[in-house]
């Protein structure tokens, strides 16, 4: 008991440090105040027979442990056995004792008012606050006297002191003079005593911070101060951010936890955890609220910013109450029901979770409804927005019916009403309905069926001239639909395009733009690059737009470093080298184009994107381009004028043999160059295709053998070719390809080769004994086309495989 009043003496006797006790007032404590069995001064004294006094409680205590252990009741003290075990209220004693109690408890009150202040010594201040805790511990009465002793501002005022050990004292302080009081509560929130609270939530130091949380977790107790708690900048944050902390001691996170759920108790609150990534008591509300208040949780949810994760969250949670409020005839609480579905649909995880709770049937009646049940145009913009959000996810929508019938999205009359409210409403609808359809044409599953649709309503015509849409949005739409249309209606299109003035001059222009590759300007290189190859039309008009120029230029810049990556650099770049492989498709047809070639050495700029290591499609088309570059060099390589032997040749044979000139191509026996004729020898580019032969994409080496088999074919001289081949060591894999049998397109293209290359006796000597390419020569001799097996059947009589018939039958002859 002394330890509680902060002195320190002998039982019974005054304290060594008089001085303070005259100072203070304190009364010493005596020894017929303290219960003999508890140490501790007694509220209850009652006593026995003998005269003895105790606590009432500690004695009656003692007798029942004597009874139960089979003794006689006997004193504590005396140890002797008692007659009687009947006790005497020691009434005169308790008053005294209380009356004591009194006196120093006022004593107490007066040093805890003089000591609170900075000034004061700490021993001193820690003394006070020591006995304040003790005081309302003791009494609860004593928590309204030390209110009416304005003893709490003196508290607070104590959290500024230099000390940890004051800070940490003065708050757990508070929190005791707190507990269950709420006028105590109230009086402790005056002024920014919260804030100030507050600030020790962010402390290094644990115990100052578990202080606080203690504090703020009494205080949120009352439903008043919630308000007040929120209201604090920054507190529901730094709340919420201790909640998840995996650093955090778990003690510290189970009291923030209680505070939060109390703080719940305030709307103001709910959204403000909402907003720092708690979204548990939101969708609470949202769920179990009042009408009103669901409805005014569910227009919070459509503007709140979330995470991916929290999309999903909050789709598995509510998403199946907003699909309801859809169907509601309360246009208001539609109207914020979708635009919450708009929030939490773009994310494809989260718009997954609300196809599976049924969004796909109401969103769509919504869109395609008319009269006055109809949604207003800004919501059929939403509407249409949540559904372009849905679709870009990797569902099969021709599974997942949305009306009577099975009817579903790509139903040829779903898409029939998507083109006809396209054709019909404002830009900004028509880019969501576009973003619709680019999401369904972005699958294998669905894309045929929007194609058979769009073909059916002739709307080709229509989604084209979006590409001039001044709206960049509506423009990237259009174009990203037609990039995906494309390989399935190229035809169409380029017809379309080219048929319609202005639009593909349009698209060029998109191609063209200088700020940096976006998205738009990979969607436009990739639908003319996907138009069909072989159209000499196309290919004319892109001449006479300038459009190969163009590219030339975009690609050059790309391989010399100039134009900055970004994820778009590589659609962009391979939609260009396709878009400029179309013109080395009609170098026979148009001299345009071999003008072109010429002009820009195409050869050498193909040759040079082979090196576009990682670029499969690039390094494809490149092989490709070659090769129809390489075929033209047999046609443009310069033979020069063989002088005539005149007469003397006639007469002396010496004179009559043909002069020998040096300099020209071995393959194509004239003067050839890569920039004019664009033979592959000059510009070697043999060995580079060679080194594609073990390439791992199997569309990369049918490329690069193409190109290769130029060197063999029967305008040119084999022999040579074959030579040239040997020297780039190209022959072994040529033969590899023949024995992988990879695909049926190289097993073609190996047996014409190894065909080819047979027809060198040395190289069919050395072969003849390798039962490998035997057996691979039968084996397509067997099971290949017509023209394959005949083909084979020439390579097996190189190698002496199969007999020569057709001489023994000539010799007969």
């Amino acid at each position: 008991m002394s330890e509680s009043w902060g002195v320190s003496y002998e039982p019974g006797s005054p304290s060594d440090d008089s001085h303070h006790f005259e100072r203070s007032h304190i009364e010493p404590q005596y020894d017929a105040f303290v219960c003999p069995l508890t140490k501790q001064i007694m509220r209850d004294p009652v006593t026995l027979e003998n005269g003895q006094t105790f606590e009432r409680e500690a004695i009656e205590k003692w007798f029942k442990e004597c009874k139960e252990s089979g003794r006689k009741p006997i004193c504590p003290l005396t140890l002797k056995e008692l007659r009687s075990t009947e006790l005497n209220p020691s009434i005169a004693l308790r008053n005294t004792i209380e009356e004591w109690c009194a006196r120093n408890e006022a004593a107490q009150l007066d040093i805890a008012i003089r000591s609170l202040s900075i000034e004061s010594p700490d021993n001193d201040i820690l003394l006070a606050l020591k006995n304040i805790q003790y005081l309302c511990q003791k009494n609860r009465s004593n928590k309204h006297v030390i209110r009416n002793a304005e003893l709490i501002p003196l508290i607070v005022y104590m959290l500024k002191s230099t000390s940890r050990k004051v800070r940490c004292k003065a708050l757990e302080t508070l929190r005791i003079v707190a507990e269950d009081d709420i006028e105590n509560k109230e009086a402790m929130a005056e002024g920014d005593t919260i804030r100030k609270i507050v600030k020790f939530l962010s402390n290094e130091l644990s115990q100052e911070r578990e202080e606080a949380v203690s504090l703020l977790y009494e205080l949120s107790k009352s439903e008043s101060l919630c308000e007040k708690i929120g209201g604090v900048n920054g507190a529901i944050l730094i709340l919420v951010g201790m909640s998840s902390s995996k650093s955090e001691n778990v003690l510290i996170v189970e009291k923030v936890e209680k505070t939060l759920e109390n703080l719940q108790k305030c709307e103001k609150n709910v959204r403000q955890m909402a907003e720092n990534g708690r979204l548990q008591p939101v969708l609470a509300l949202l769920l179990e609220g009042s009408p009103e208040t669901k409805l005014a949780m569910v227009s919070y949810l459509g503007e709140l910013v979330l995470s991916n994760d929290m999309k999903v969250f909050v789709a598995k949670m509510v998403g199946s109450s907003l699909v309801d409020v859809m169907r509601s005839t309360n246009m208001e609480a539609r109207e914020a029901a979708l635009k919450a579905l708009n929030q939490i649909s773009s994310c494809e995880a989260s718009a997954k979770v609300l196809i599976e709770m049924g969004i796909l049937p109401p969103l769509v009646k919504d869109l395609f409804r008319v009269g006055v049940k109809q949604l207003p145009m800004r919501l059929k913009e939403v509407s249409a927005t949540v559904l372009a959000n849905v679709v870009s996810t990797d569902c099969d929508f021709e599974s997942i019916p949305i009306g009577p019938n099975d009817v579903t999205l790509v139903s040829e009359d779903i898409i029939h009403k998507l083109l006809h409210l396209i054709s019909n409403t404002g830009p900004n609808i028509e880019c969501k309905l576009l973003q619709v359809l680019v999401g369904l044409t972005a699958s294998n599953t669905t894309v045929l069926s929007v194609v058979a649709a769009i073909k059916s309503s002739g709307a080709t015509i229509s989604l084209i001239q979006f590409i001039e849409a001044p709206q960049k949005d509506l423009r990237l739409a259009s174009i990203k639909l037609l990039h995906h249309l494309s390989p399935h209606m190229g035809q169409e299109l380029a017809d379309a395009l080219c048929g319609t003035a202005g639009q593909l001059g349009s698209l060029i222009r998109v191609i063209a733009e200088n700020s940096g590759i976006k998205e738009e300007q990979a969607a436009a290189v990739g639908l003319l690059a996907d138009l069909p190859e072989r159209d000499l039309g196309l290919t004319r008009q892109l001449l006479s737009e300038g459009a190969f120029e163009l590219v030339i230029s975009r690609v050059v810049r790309i391989r010399q470093g100039e134009t900055r990556g970004n994820r778009f650099v590589t659609p962009y770049l391979e939609g260009l080298v396709q878009v400029l492989s179309k013109v080395t498709f009609f170098l026979r047809d148009e001299p345009g184009a071999v003008s072109l070639a010429r002009e820009n050495n195409l050869a050498a700029l193909f040759t040079d994107l082979l090196q576009m290591n990682g670029l499969d499609k690039v390094q494809m088309v490149s092989a490709m381009a070659l090769e129809n570059l390489s075929q033209e060099s047999k046609r443009l390589t310069i033979v020069p004028d063989v002088p005539d032997s005149g007469f003397c040749g006639s007469i002396f044979p010496c004179f009559g043999q043909q002069p020998v000139i040096t300099g020209l191509c071995r393959v194509h026996h004239g003067i050839c160059s890569s920039k004019e004729s664009f033979c592959l020898l000059e510009g070697r580019a043999a060995g580079k295709l060679v080194a594609f032969l073990d390439h791992t994409n199997e569309k990369v080496v049918e490329a690069a053998l193409a190109a290769l088999c130029t060197l063999l074919e029967d305008e040119v001289d084999i022999e040579q070719g074959v030579t040239v081949l040997s020297e780039v060591e190209g022959i072994k894999p040529i033969f590899d390809v023949l024995l992988e049998k990879r695909t049926e397109i190289l097993q073609q293209r190996g047996v014409w080769a190894v065909e080819r290359l047979l027809r060198t006796e040395d190289i069919a000597y050395e072969i003849s004994g390798d039962l490998n390419v035997a057996t691979a020569l039968v084996d397509a001799f067997q099971h290949g086309d017509y023209r394959t097996r005949q083909i084979a059947e020439n390579a097996l009589k190189h190698v002496d495989k199969i007999p020569k018939f057709s001489g023994i039958f000539q010799k007969m002859g």
